[in-house]
């Protein structure tokens, strides 16, 4: 499922460049992607636009200084390194409050226990692409990163 929602992000420039559900699954499967994960990515992005509108009225309201604390739950479902890049993209100003609760309801729809902090990041990329939001380039290096590749120190 993520090497086709990264395939989606690297040959579309939006949402909307997107054919239709039908004929993108027939262009996926023409690429050579499995039935099985066409099937999967189409359905977690119908929850992502599904989510997505129903965050819209909390995209309205004013913000303030408020403070996100993680229910127990969801650190078990993400992980501290997940939860510690995305307060890095919130404190970072590129994932506005509505965004971070569209990627944390996301993330926690890939039934993965916890997420990798590589899923995590086609994830976010994914959000703010279908928002068709602006990304700061030194953001979108750091979501482009593959962290195996990084020298560990």
């Amino acid at each position: 499922m993520f090497d086709i929602l990264v395939y989606l992000f690297e040959n579309y420039y939006t949402p909307q460049a997107c054919p239709d559900a039908d004929v993108l699954a027939h262009k996926l499967a023409a690429v050579g992607f499995e039935h099985e994960d066409i099937d999967e990515a189409l359905g977690w992005l119908y929850g992502l636009a599904q989510t997505t509108e129903q965050c819209i009225p909390l995209a309205q309201t004013p913000q303030s200084n408020s403070r996100r604390v993680f229910t127990d739950q969801e650190y078990q479902t993400l992980g501290t390194e997940a939860i510690g890049f995305i307060s890095f993209l919130e404190t970072s100003g590129a994932l506005p409050v509505a965004l971070r609760e569209i990627l944390i309801e996301r993330a926690q729809a890939t039934h993965e226990s916890p997420v990798s902090l590589e899923k995590i990041k086609i994830i976010a990329l994914m959000v703010l692409w279908s928002q068709e939001a602006e990304i700061d380039h030194l953001v979108l290096e750091e979501l482009l990163t593959d962290d195996h590749s990084r020298p560990s120190h």
